[in-house]
């Protein structure tokens, strides 16, 4: 096993009772650490159940705050909606309320986001982490209705994701702010829009505590968006004992601790940042120690040539040096 994917005892003992913390935290806001949880495929391109259950109570036991699915890293866009729905409930049945779950329902039709914000409520999700509509690109009005229109069908948090990299749609602060003045149940942004740490600044400027603030991109400026007051990052799934303990420095005011750690896999974020490979560099990480069984990735998804795994492999070893 690749010991930056080792949870160890430590941990485990760390976390006794996980039913009881987990609804110490649903009574206030979600904050810590929510890695994407990656979706396992068999050789043959099909969902590994077995592999997505192992996946999800590593995640577990390694102390994460909570956890999301259907993102960008857990290749949502090549899932059918028969297949998160299935996903769906078989993730939320397996975490038996021990650590909130958000889940993707975005949709490029306002009608259908609805729906699917609708029924992961109903199969039991903590929260909601909604990209904006991108095929037609959306008015300020017509992005804004989006959200109302989702918020008014719920009763749970929603996540605004402002991923222009993505979407090619920006979300600006001054936006988000009047989504969670208007919008009961807008409650969180997850700022994607490079710089994200200078977006983190202006949208909590602008929405003040009306908005959590979470980071995305791998995690890849958790320390400066922590700093200017995001409480929460979403990273991948493979590298998460570090980004926990980043997060447990930073929160006990060990900067110079944190900043060491999280320097150690700057070259392992950097190489999972390549557009179409990323997912498949996780992949190989999460194979590599043994919690899922193989590196299967569905196209447009990319893998990783043997060159690429090369480099990958080389990455690991000056981790551990």
């Amino acid at each position: 096993m690749h010991w930056y994917l080792h949870c160890g005892g430590g941990l485990r003992t760390a976390r006794p009772n996980l039913r009881t913390e987990a609804l110490q935290v649903m009574k206030r806001n979600y904050e810590g650490v929510f890695p994407i949880v990656l979706t396992p495929f068999d050789e043959r391109c099909e969902i590994d159940e077995a592999s997505q259950l192992a996946l999800v109570n590593y995640l577990i036991d390694c102390g994460v705050h909570g956890i999301a699915i259907f993102g960008n890293a857990s290749e949502g866009y090549a899932l059918s909606e028969s297949e998160k729905a299935e996903l769906m409930k078989l993730i939320i049945g397996e975490v038996r309320g021990r650590v909130p779950v958000f889940v993707s329902t975005g949709h490029t039709g306002t009608h259908v986001a609805v729906q699917l914000s609708k029924a992961a409520q109903e199969a039991g999700a903590d929260g909601l982490m909604i990209l904006p509509p991108y095929f037609l690109k959306p008015s300020a009005e017509d992005l804004f209705g989006y959200y109302r229109a989702i918020s008014d069908a719920v009763s749970i948090p929603i996540m605004i994701q402002d991923a222009p990299l993505l979407t090619a749609v920006n979300i600006g602060a001054a936006q988000m702010a009047r989504m969670a003045r208007e919008c009961a149940n807008v409650r969180y942004a997850k700022v994607e829009a490079p710089p994200t740490s200078l977006k983190v600044t202006e949208v909590k400027q602008a929405a003040g505590e009306s908005l959590v603030i979470f980071g995305g991109l791998n995690g890849n400026f958790i320390l400066e968006e922590l700093k200017r007051g995001a409480r929460g990052t979403m990273p991948g799934s493979d590298m998460i004992p570090m980004f926990i303990k980043v997060w447990n420095d930073c929160e006990a005011g060990r900067n110079k601790q944190a900043r060491a750690q999280f320097n150690r896999y700057l070259p392992l974020i950097r190489f999972e940042l390549q557009p179409v490979l990323g997912v498949s560099a996780m992949k190989h990480n999460l194979k590599a120690a043994d919690i899922i069984k193989f590196t299967t990735v569905r196209p447009p998804t990319r893998s990783l040539d043997a060159a690429g795994v090369e480099e990958l492999q080389e990455i690991s070893a000056s981790i551990r040096q």
